[in-house]
């Protein structure tokens, strides 16, 4: 094994739970009801498909737009006053990734601006080789492409990346790809299903360098 692939969200940094306070947030503004529901629905999915989703649930004259405004306007206070919350173990993996000369790649649905913020956020821009964002790609997870990029760009075959997954439609993503799938279960914890092809399910990135080593 060459690499590690990363998802963001969930894997990397505590950002699902707010993602949740920033759709409830939203959902209040508009006087919209299962916001939170609604955010489980999009987990590990790009923005494209949230707003097909979002059409889905409440009508297509869905003013998306202001959804997302009211999003933001509760992130941007977030980000104003915080650090981005990291998950256990972030720092610790990638130097050992580094230290033991593999590469490394996000694999996320958010878009380029969102995972930038996050990684200089947390102080850690360069220690990665490759970053495909969700707007990089045609076909959202679950679908495959965003792994078969990230693994080409790393001049890899996917079989030669481990793949670090938290959400459902970001499990089988890495999985029809061909990498081979860590879980680390944060706001969803699996099911029969992806119990069946992921080699590992790991509390935490610590965990998860046992496992490699």
């Amino acid at each position: 094994m060459k690499a590690v692939i990363f998802d963001m969200d969930g894997v990397m940094f505590d950002t699902e739970r707010l993602g949740i306070n920033a759709w409830n947030y939203a959902g209040k503004k508009m006087n919209i009801n299962q916001t939170e529901d609604m955010v489980f629905k999009a987990l590990g999915v790009n923005v494209k498909t949230v707003n097909k989703l979002l059409k889905e649930e409440y009508g297509q004259d869905f003013d998306i737009e202001l959804f997302r405004k009211y999003c933001d306007e509760y992130t941007d206070r977030f980000f104003s006053e915080n650090k981005v919350p990291v998950k256990k173990g972030l720092y610790s993996i990638l130097r050992y990734l580094k230290d033991n000369n593999f590469k490394t790649a996000i694999a996320s649905s958010s878009n380029k601006s969102t995972i930038a913020r996050n990684l200089e956020s947390a102080d850690i821009c360069g220690f990665f080789n490759v970053i495909v964002s969700g707007d990089m790609i045609e076909k959202s997870k679950p679908a495959p492409d965003i792994y078969i990029k990230s693994a080409t760009l790393l001049g890899l075959s996917p079989a030669e990346c481990y793949a670090i997954e938290d959400s459902k439609n970001g499990l089988l993503s890495a999985y029809r790809a061909g990498c081979k799938v860590i879980m680390v279960p944060d706001l969803w914890q699996g099911d029969d299903k992806t119990d069946k092809f992921i080699i590992a399910k790991c509390k935490d990135l610590d965990e998860v360098i046992k496992f490699i080593n």
